[in-house]
């Protein structure tokens, strides 16, 4: 279960482990505690805590051996291994009974899209009358039931403890948002995956990553034999297309190019396509395969991820029909949202955050508004810093109006952020109207006041977020309540 990676076991050997947890507080009798280097503190240093909450053993490495107390040592055994992040995954899945390969388990990597095209294969598979669960950016949903997370993906004890009760209550089908830190970090490790899809790869995170090779290398990670089955890939970038050529499972690919999207023909060898064909767009496949797939989000790039989670559901077995009916319905909270349409003023919500999603939201908005577009655009702190310029730019490119506000500065200076963005907005050379507005409750109101009759309102960052981290603090925002409220609509639990 652990490899090669063992070092030994400290104490009595024996026992029952039937949990795995990281956080000494939310320790449980019967876990087994995983005492983590970190960046700060090594997890060591909890594991009086972990043992007096009922911890059964210890996974560590040799550094934290050395920091524990003597009467942990007594206590409970201790497994020493040297990289117990490498191993902790694999360990999860097999205390947790190994749910991933119970079940249907979709991954979708990529810099955009991997939310949208969870939901549309969850609404795919709930066509063809699976029961199912959905883990990413917007929560984690078990059939019917929601809950919240921090993260795209979760750590890998909480990531196959949630799959085991999914099983438990009978899921049979899971589509999970994989992100490149989860790779890189292993929390996907020991999670078997029946269809992995990547949507396209563009300039983001390289806060943690500091390249794109390592970013690319970082997801083509998941397209490997030992994580997953097949792999649906997009070749309308050429990280996808190199993906495509470097995977080592089985491939199928997709492509938008062709004449109807962009005056270019289709990807050569592409195996799915989609074209416009009497008024409907229309997948084609392999063997002459057609199906109508209608996409009710708006945009090129909503197109593309209706087709990759179309193709994903296709490996499957699903009916093209049954699966395209599916993702006819689909709604995903905070993307391409409409806000007040069919009002004096129409707004949208959008969580683009990376220059290539930006760019991708006002084009597509701009098909829809008679007049301007009024971008609201910020970006994060202790995020990618180089790519904050090139959002401004890219909003400033493509819209009439720009106002840059924070987004969720964290632990940086709003004003320094703020800079950076707008710095790149001025340097475009558009000729867009470029203003700056720290508080993000007053930029909203302010592009509400500016529009007039045929502009359309887009707010971009945040999406389904529900809350703004300034200094380490979350203070309750959701964007579309705001717009809500500067558009003089009701917002529920307001009096």
């Amino acid at each position: 279960m652990i490899g090669p990676a063992l070092v030994r076991v400290h104490g009595n050997a024996s026992g029952f482990v039937t949990g795995v947890e990281l956080d000494s507080r939310q320790v449980r009798p019967g876990d087994l505690f995983a005492a983590l280097p970190g960046h700060v503190m090594h997890g060591a240093a909890f594991a009086a805590q972990a043992v007096e909450n009922g911890a059964s053993a210890l996974l560590t490495d040799s550094t934290g051996l050395t920091l524990l107390p003597a009467d942990v040592l007594d206590r409970v055994p201790i497994i020493e291994v040297t990289q117990p992040r490498s191993c902790l995954g694999r360990i999860s899945s097999a205390v947790y009974g190994r749910p991933s390969e119970a079940m249907t388990v979709l991954g979708i990597t990529g810099t955009n899209g991997k939310t949208t095209v969870s939901y549309l294969l969850d609404a795919g598979l709930r066509a063809a009358g699976r029961t199912t669960g959905v883990i990413g950016t917007i929560g984690i949903r078990v059939d019917d039931t929601h809950l919240d997370t921090t993260r795209t993906t979760p750590e890998a004890p909480h990531l196959h403890a949630i799959l085991g009760v999914m099983r438990e209550v009978g899921v049979d089908s899971v589509a999970v948002e994989v992100s490149s830190h989860a790779l890189d970090e292993g929390r996907v490790d020991g999670v078997r995956f029946t269809v992995a899809g990547f949507t396209n790869l563009s300039q983001d995170h390289l806060d943690y990553h500091g390249t794109m090779e390592n970013y690319f290398e970082a997801k083509a990670a998941l397209f490997t034999r030992e994580r997953c089955e097949c792999a649906v890939i997009g070749i309308d970038d050429e990280w996808g297309l190199r993906l495509s050529a470097e995977a080592t499972v089985p491939v199928i690919t997709w492509s938008m190019r062709n004449g109807a999207e962009s005056g270019r023909g289709p990807r050569k060898g592409a195996d799915w396509t989609l074209s416009r064909s009497d008024g409907e767009w229309v997948a084609e496949g392999p063997g002459g395969e057609r199906t109508a797939l209608d996409m009710p989000l708006p945009g090129a790039f909503n197109r593309a991820n209706a087709l990759c989670a179309f193709v994903m559901l296709r490996q499957l077995g699903i009916d093209g029909p049954v699966a395209a009916a599916g993702i006819s319905q689909v709604r995903v909270p905070g993307r391409m949202e409409w806000i007040g349409r069919g009002g004096p003023v129409t707004a949208i919500v959008d969580y683009a955050h990376s220059p290539d999603a930006i760019e991708a939201a006002i084009l597509t908005v701009r098909l829809d508004a008679a007049g301007r577009v009024i971008a609201v655009i910020g970006a994060g702190g202790d995020r990618d810093r180089a790519k904050r310029p090139m959002m401004g730019a890219c909003a400033a490119v493509h819209a009439d109006v720009v106002i840059v506000t924070d987004d969720n500065p964290r632990s940086e200076d709003p004003a320094s952020i703020r800079a950076a963005v707008m710095q790149g907005a001025l340097a475009s050379g558009s000729g867009a109207d470029v203003e700056e507005v720290a508080d993000r409750r007053l930029a909203i109101i302010r592009a509400v006041e500016l529009a007039g009759p045929g502009d359309i309102v887009l707010v971009l960052g945040k999406g389904h977020e529900q809350g703004q981290e300034i200094a380490g603090t979350i203070l309750p925002f959701d964007d579309r309540d705001e717009v809500r409220r500067a558009l003089g609509l009701p917002v529920g639990g307001d009096q």
